[in-house]
């Protein structure tokens, strides 16, 4: 069964290639969010599988999408919370937020394919235990 994925991204270039990337592995089922605000909307009403949210959004920081969709009545969506500004890592404040993973955006988005990839594979009954060293952890 396809996987249905919420991007909260509002760069065009990065929704694009997020959406190229994805694709080209299979994923196929995605919608896209620009506003923090747009993401909540759609994540209760489309209950996606997963959502992939950036940490910088025009109308508020994606900790705090993370933490609204988590705690959202019926959503059971893996959250992956991803940032381009290596400087605003801050894996304390993902896990705080509810977040199953947090990602620092490199250009071909590699580690972000990876995280979707464990992360589906879990929510599909494979595997077990949440990432650690550098990613959200125990």
């Amino acid at each position: 069964m396809a996987k249905k994925i919420l991007i909260v991204e509002d760069e065009a270039q990065d929704q694009e290639i997020i959406k190229l990337s994805l694709i080209k592995h299979g994923y196929e089922d995605l919608i896209f969010a620009s506003t923090g605000e747009e993401g909540i909307v759609k994540a209760r009403s489309e209950k996606p599988d997963l959502v992939l949210v950036d940490t910088k959004l025009p109308d508020m920081e994606g900790f705090e999408v993370c933490r609204q969709i988590k705690k959202s009545e019926g959503l059971t969506a893996k959250i992956i919370v991803y940032t381009g500004c290596i400087d605003a890592v801050d894996v304390t404040k993902a896990r705080l937020a509810g977040a199953d993973d947090y990602e620092v955006k490199t250009e071909d988005f590699g580690k972000l394919l990876s995280a979707v990839k464990k992360l589906i594979f879990k929510r599909e009954g494979g595997g077990g235990g949440k990432r650690v060293g550098g990613k959200v952890g125990e």
